[in-house]
């Protein structure tokens, strides 16, 4: 039996009748906080670079995504094997330059480029919106760096919002360490001040979003 035959023979087991009541008592809801702590600690565990904690952590992850299909497959809606599936017949219908006969894309940002292409015929979008879709719970420093990703990828104009010059002399030398000092003190100071950081990035965000949608993109 293979690990992951061994895995969701386990996950069915917790979750019988005569299982564990905790497991049992469990609903895709409930373990969302979980599934939250699961994944920082497998970011915790690259950024320490700690393999054979990575290699834990990624399987409490997977555990949850077993947890989650076995669920559902007793709600009759789907199993882990649909999820396998679906998810690997997306990764070939999105790499023609693969496994199809499309051309060969000879860089990072062109697989990329397709790869939304591709998405949006999926999902039927005629039009792409200005900015990439991006999760509503995502983290308010991901969906900065996100959103200014696209801005300049783009070459949004997005007025005075954010002075492109002052971020660039910002961004000149800037190491790891200094970042990380420099996010913390002002988090700090915020703090201090009274103000949740985490609202005050996203507000701004959606400031730029908003003057970027105003104005055409940059020639």
């Amino acid at each position: 039996m293979s690990g992951i035959e061994q895995l969701l023979t386990t996950t069915a087991r917790l979750r019988a009748p005569d299982g564990c009541p905790w497991d049992r008592d469990q609903t895709h809801q409930s373990i969302c906080d979980c599934l939250v702590e699961e994944v920082a600690e497998v970011l915790q565990a690259i950024d320490r670079k700690d393999m054979a904690n990575l290699r834990e952590e990624l399987g409490d992850l997977l555990f949850h995504v077993a947890m989650h299909a076995q669920m559902a497959s007793e709600a009759g809606q789907f199993n882990f094997d649909d999820v396998a599936r679906e998810v690997n017949e997306k990764m070939v219908r999105r790499h023609p330059h693969v496994f199809g006969t499309g051309n060969k894309l000879g860089n990072a940002e062109a697989v990329v480029q397709q790869w939304e292409e591709i998405k949006l015929k999926e999902k039927g979008v005629a039009k792409p919106s200005l900015f990439k879709e991006l999760p509503p719970a995502l983290n308010s420093i991901l969906f900065a760096r996100e959103i200014w990703k696209q801005v300049q990828k783009k070459a949004i104009n997005i007025g005075a919002t954010v002075d492109r010059t002052t971020v660039a002399t910002k961004a000149k030398g800037l190491t790891e360490a200094q970042a990380g000092q420099q996010l913390f003190e002002l988090i700090a100071a915020c703090r201090d001040a009274g103000i949740d950081p985490d609202s005050a990035l996203r507000r701004f965000v959606d400031g730029v979003k908003i003057a970027a949608e105003s104005q055409p993109p940059q020639k």
